[in-house]
C-alpha cells in the first residue's frame, strides 16, 4: 500500500511496508494481532530522557501481552535526531536499554512524507490538523491495525499505560481524569476490550 494512489485511510497499518535500520523491508502485518504504539523519535529532543525512558519500561511491561513498539527516528523538527537511523538506534538501546523495534529514518510531514505517517494522520488528526508538530507524536493502533488515537508530545508513555489501565504507577501523572477516562476508553477498544 506503500504508494498506493488509493485512499490514504483505507486498509490498515499492516497495509505498509517500512525499512528496518539496515535498509531492510519489513511488512507491519507481522504485527496483526497486536497493539501497536508508533512514534516519531529523535535523540536530541528536550523530551527524549522521559519519552524513551517511558516507553522502554512500557514495552518491557507489556511486550509479552501483545503490545509493540514501533519508533520512526525524525530529524524533521529542528533537527532533533541527526545521526543515522543506526545511530538512532544504538543511542535508544544503549542508553535507554530499549528493546523495542527501531526503523528506519523518516520524514512525518510534507510531499516527502514516508506513506505510514500519510496514512496515520490521515486517520487521527491533531490539534494543528493533519500535521504532526513535534517529536513523540504517539499513534495507537489496534490488532486489526486501525488507527485508535493520537497522543501529542507531552502526553507520557506511563500517563497512556495508566489510562489504559495497563500499569500501577500512580495516578497524579495524569493531569486529569477525564482525559484519563477517555485514555482508558481507547486502550480498552484498541485491546478489543469493550467491558
Amino acid at each position: 500500500m506503500g504508494n498506493s494512489s488509493s485512499s490514504i485511510t483505507e486498509g490498515s497499518i499492516h497495509d505498509f511496508v517500512v525499512k528496518d535500520t539496515k535498509d531492510q523491508d519489513v511488512s507491519l502485518d507481522i504485527y496483526k494481532g497486536k497493539v501497536l504504539l508508533i512514534v516519531n523519535v529523535a535523540s536530541q529532543c528536550r523530551c527524549t530522557n522521559s519519552n524513551y525512558t517511558e516507553l522502554a519500561e512500557l514495552y518491557t511491561q507489556f511486550k509479552d501481552k501483545g503490545l509493540e513498539i514501533l519508533a520512526f527516528p525524525c530529524e524533521q523538527f529542528s533537527k532533533k535526531e541527526p545521526g543515522s537511523s543506526q545511530d538512532a538506534e544504538q543511542f535508544a538501546c544503549t542508553r535507554f536499554n530499549a528493546e523495542f523495534p527501531m526503523f528506519q529514518k523518516v520524514k512525518v510531514n510534507g510531499a516527502n512524507a514516508a506513506p505510514v505517517y500519510k496514512f496515520l494522520k490521515s486517520n487521527k488528526k491533531g490539534h494543528f490538523g493533519g500535521s504532526i508538530k513535534w517529536n513523540f507524536t504517539k499513534f495507537l493502533v489496534d490488532r486489526d491495525g486501525h488507527v485508535i488515537n493520537r497522543y501529542g508530545t507531552t502526553t507520557s508513555p506511563v500517563a497512556i499505560a495508566v489510562s489504559l489501565s495497563l500499569s500501577h504507577t500512580p495516578l497524579s501523572l495524569i493531569d486529569t481524569a477525564k482525559f484519563c477516562i477517555a485514555l482508558q476508553d481507547d486502550i480498552k477498544k484498541a485491546l478489543g476490550d469493550e467491558t
